[in-house]
């Protein structure tokens, strides 16, 4: 349940295509280890963020519908997170450091989820 004082946000993880796409292509042999010791950090990031994270998924293929209909996209979100956090500057400065900002040219986004009152 929601604390009342605590508000949401929309957490977004963002990576250019680009860098996934040349990652991806990253030799097994060197892949393999950075990415056991990003997960390793991310769980402890995790833990220690445990009380304000309400969920964490990853995201998917991608569809943009337009008035022109539907066509496959790509976009650079990577995963998301709905968290709570007593205001926006709080929500924001939990993730200064962090794992995910050791991708190249990643960065997080952070956007309060408000009601939209009247719908």
């Amino acid at each position: 349940m929601i604390n009342s004082t605590q508000k949401k946000f929309l957490v977004l993880y963002l990576v250019p295509v680009p860098v996934m796409e040349a990652w991806s292509t990253t030799d097994p042999s060197e892949r393999k280890p950075a990415e056991e010791k990003m997960r390793g950090e991310w769980d402890k990031w995790m833990g220690a963020h445990a009380r304000m994270i309400m969920s964490t998924d990853a995201g998917g293929k991608t569809k943009r519908v337009t008035s022109n209909g539907v066509a496959d996209t790509r976009n650079d979100i990577i995963l998301y997170s709905v968290v709570e956090a007593e205001s926006h500057e709080a929500a924001a400065r939990a993730f200064e450091n962090h794992p995910h900002l050791q991708i190249p040219q990643s960065s997080v986004e952070i956007m309060e989820i408000r009601p939209m009152g009247g719908m």
